[in-house]
C-alpha cells in the first residue's frame, strides 16, 4: 500500500516546530495519542476534536483520519530510521469486535472478524460523510512511530481499506502455558498472494485486531522524519530545541543566543556541577526555539546531566547554574 502525502513543505516545517514545542512541554512523560493529534491539527490548520477511540481522530472537510502510535524501544544508539522498509505490528487496530466461538474453523472466524471490522470502518466513513455532505470521504490511517527518548519520529499515512476476506486465509496459533504464564490462543491471518502474516487476532486478555503494517523506505517522499531533540546540523554543531520562555531567559542572562556565546557558557558552567536533575516548575507552553551549540558543548551537557529528560530540561538546569532561573 502506497504512502499518501500528509503535509505540504510549509505544514511539515510547522509540524516539526510544534512537535518540538510539545516535547519540551512534556518534560519526559510518555507520548500520548492526543499529543500528536494536537500537533497534526495545528500544523494543518484543522480543529482538534481531542483523541478518542470511539471515533476517527480527525474528521474535517471530508478527511477521516485515525491515528495509530507505536513506540520503538531498544534502538541501541541507532536512528529510528532502521525500521524504514520493514514490517511492524501494532498492538491494537480496534477492540470493537467479538469472537463467539473460539473453537470454530479459523477461516470462518476470520470472515466474522473482517465483517465486524468492515462495519466499523463503514460507520466511521458515514460519520465523515455526514459532517461534509457532498464530499467523497477520504479515509486514512496515520502511523506515528516514536522512540522512548522523544528525539526522533516517523510519520506516514495510507488509505484505510476494508480487507477482502477472499484474499486471506487464517490459522489458529496456540501458545502453551509456561510457568506462571497462562497459555493463549490467537488467530493468525495471512495474505494469500504474498504468504505474509497481516493480522493477528487475540482471544485472551481482551479480543483485538493487531495489524501488521509496512513502513515506507527512507526514499519515499511521503514518509516524514522529525528530529526534535539534540538535532545534529553537521559534524560540529547540534541544535537544542527549548521552550520560548527558556530561550528568552538564556538570552537575557547571556546577552545572545549565538552558537559561540551559548557554547562558551556551557563549557564554563557545567564542569563543576553535581549532575542533579530535578526539573523546574512547568513552563508556559509556547513555540520552541532552536539554539545551536557546538558538539563539544553538547557532549559536556550530556555528560553532566545525563539524567535530564530533554533539551528543555538541560536548558533549565543550565539556567540555574548561570543564575537566571
Amino acid at each position: 500500500m502506497s504512502a499518501l502525502q500528509a503535509f505540504s513543505p510549509t505544514e511539515y516545517g510547522r509540524a516539526k516546530r510544534l512537535l518540538a514545542t510539545q516535547v519540551a512541554a512534556m518534560m519526559g512523560r510518555k507520548l500520548e495519542e492526543g499529543d500528536w493529534t494536537k500537533v497534526y491539527c495545528a500544523a494543518k490548520g484543522l480543529s482538534d476534536p481531542g483523541w478518542s477511540n470511539l471515533h476517527v481522530d480527525v474528521n474535517e472537510n471530508g478527511l477521516g483520519l485515525e491515528m495509530k502510535l507505536l513506540r520503538i524501544a531498544n534502538l541501541n544508539g541507532h536512528s529510528i530510521k532502521v525500521v524504514c522498509g520493514t514490517t511492524l505490528m501494532h498492538p491494537a487496530a480496534t477492540r470493537s469486535i467479538r469472537i463467539d466461538d473460539g473453537s470454530a474453523c479459523a477461516d470462518d472466524v476470520m470472515w466474522s472478524v473482517f465483517s465486524q471490522y468492515a462495519e466499523l470502518i463503514q460507520e466511521r466513513t458515514e460519520s465523515v460523510r455526514e459532517k461534509a455532505p457532498g464530499v467523497d470521504p477520504a479515509m486514512r490511517t496515520g502511523w506515528l512511530i516514536w522512540e522512548s527518548g522523544l528525539s526522533e519520529f516517523l510519520y506516514f499515512e495510507e488509505s484505510m481499506i476494508i480487507p477482502d476476506p477472499n484474499e486471506y486465509y487464517a490459522e489458529w496459533n496456540e501458545t502453551p502455558a509456561r510457568g506462571a504464564r497462562k497459555g493463549s490462543r490467537s488467530l493468525w491471518i495471512f495474505e494469500k498472494q504474498s504468504q505474509r502474516k497481516r493480522y493477528s487476532v487475540t482471544t485472551s486478555a481482551g479480543i483485538k485486531i493487531q495489524p501488521y503494517f509496512d513502513v515506507p523506505p527512507t526514499s519515499d517522499p511521503n514518509l516524514y522524519y522529525f528530529r526534535v531533540q539534540s538535532e545534529p546540523v553537521d559534524n560540529t554543531t547540534v541544535v537544542l530545541w527549548v521552550a520560548g520562555q527558556t530561550a528568552r531567559a538564556l538570552q537575557r542572562v547571556l546577552g545572545s543566543l549565538d552558537l559561540d556565546v551559548v557554547s562558551g557558557a556551557v563549557l564554563r558552567a557545567v564542569g563543576s556541577q553535581s549532575g542533579a536533575t530535578n526539573p523546574d516548575d512547568e513552563r508556559q507552553e509556547e513555540l520552541a526555539v532552536p539554539i545551536q551549540i557546538s558538539m563539544e558543548a553538547h557532549a559536556r551537557l550530556v555528560d553532566c546531566w545525563g539524567g535530564a529528560v530533554s533539551d528543555e530540561h538541560r536548558a533549565q538546569l543550565l539556567l540555574k547554574v548561570l543564575g537566571g532561573a
